[in-house]
């Protein structure tokens, strides 16, 4: 089954490759979307693929890559779109 998630990380999540780490696990794990920092310090991405590779996203968007010190996740499980073909980083505030 296909499904879209929505994710705002707060803690020290910017400056420390997270958008970066962030795009290689949903490539690894075939999932599509993208992912951006916030002016106010946190890290919005969204998510689309199979519900397996989801899950074991929403883990690692708990605890992120080893620099980055997650204190909150704010998830939204949002209708499958397709809109997405591949997974980017947005730049830009």
């Amino acid at each position: 089954m296909t499904k879209r998630l929505h994710v705002i990380i707060s803690g020290r999540v910017q400056g420390v490759a997270f958008r970066a780490s962030t795009r290689e696990a949903a490539i690894a794990l075939n999932l599509t979307g993208w992912v951006k920092n916030l002016r106010d310090g946190r890290v919005e991405a969204i998510f689309e693929g199979e519900d397996a590779q989801m899950e074991v996203m929403q883990h690692w968007c708990e605890h992120g890559p080893p620099l980055a010190r997650v204190t909150g996740v704010e998830k939204h499980d949002k209708d499958f779109t397709g809109e997405f073909m591949d997974f980017t980083i947005l730049y830009g505030r």
